[in-house]
């Protein structure tokens, strides 16, 4: 993993944690890991919280920096969505996914179908499709019909949300307008949109291919995906 990338990591992720949970997550890894820090214990000596987290980052080697950087991520945004980190994911994966582990290829974040699912109670079509998506990636079946599925459900929430019958390529700049109409940032707006242009590619590209489809990025798409769709859902259900 390259260093600018570490250090642009290490600037996002020390604007959403603490200090001290800096020095949690990274010891804790030392812990498991045999590896001494830098800053090993809070309050720490570094100037401040972004030189800390890179400079323990540094200490480990690429797969745990990368193990280390998405939990963080994870962590960040659990408490609410951060178009900042949901960029970072999206570029950890882009950039390193084939530095994930098996284990965490087939992963999914369990409170995050969950909430999922609870928000989509009031689009019952479009949380079946959802529902088939998950379990065909849960059981490591038809990646690319679950890819299907997710796409499906994402046109189907858009057709429900915009009270039209268009396709999801077609939804791009309804989907930035929604989000700036409902208070969200512009920059937020931008980013939505291009994430629905870089997943109608990605399943274009994969929809031929079932075995293609890693798996790695079959459950960061699901996951990036299924933040979209609540946030989405609760934007809508504010108007």
């Amino acid at each position: 993993m390259s260093t600018v990338f570490v250090s642009h990591a290490a600037d996002i992720l020390a604007e959403q944690l603490s200090g001290s949970e800096i020095i949690k997550f990274t010891a804790a890894y030392a812990v498991d890991y045999g590896v001494e820090l830098p800053h090993p214990t809070y309050p720490f000596t570094a100037p401040n919280k972004r030189t800390a987290l890179f400079q323990n980052l540094k200490a480990f080697p690429p797969q745990r920096q990368y193990q280390i950087i998405r939990e963080l991520c994870e962590h960040a945004t659990s408490r609410g969505d951060s178009p900042r980190i949901i960029d970072l994911k999206i570029k950890l994966l882009a950039q390193y996914g084939h530095l994930a582990s098996e284990n965490e290829a087939g992963k999914l974040d369990p409170s995050l179908v969950v909430e999922v699912r609870h928000w989509l109670d009031v689009y019952p079509k479009v949380q079946k499709l959802y529902n088939e998506a998950i379990q065909k990636h849960e059981h490591g079946l038809f990646r690319r019909n679950s890819l299907d599925d997710l796409r499906l459900a994402l046109e189907k929430l858009t057709q429900n949300l915009f009270c039209n019958g268009k396709s999801l390529e077609n939804q791009i700049s309804a989907i930035g307008g929604f989000i700036k109409a409902n208070g969200g940032s512009k920059e937020l707006a931008n980013m939505f949109e291009k994430l629905v242009d870089y997943f109608t590619k990605y399943q274009n590209t994969y929809v031929k291919h079932d075995d293609a489809v890693p798996g790695a990025e079959m459950e960061f798409v699901i996951e990036i995906t299924s933040s979209f769709m609540k946030h989405l859902v609760r934007l809508g259900s504010k108007t």
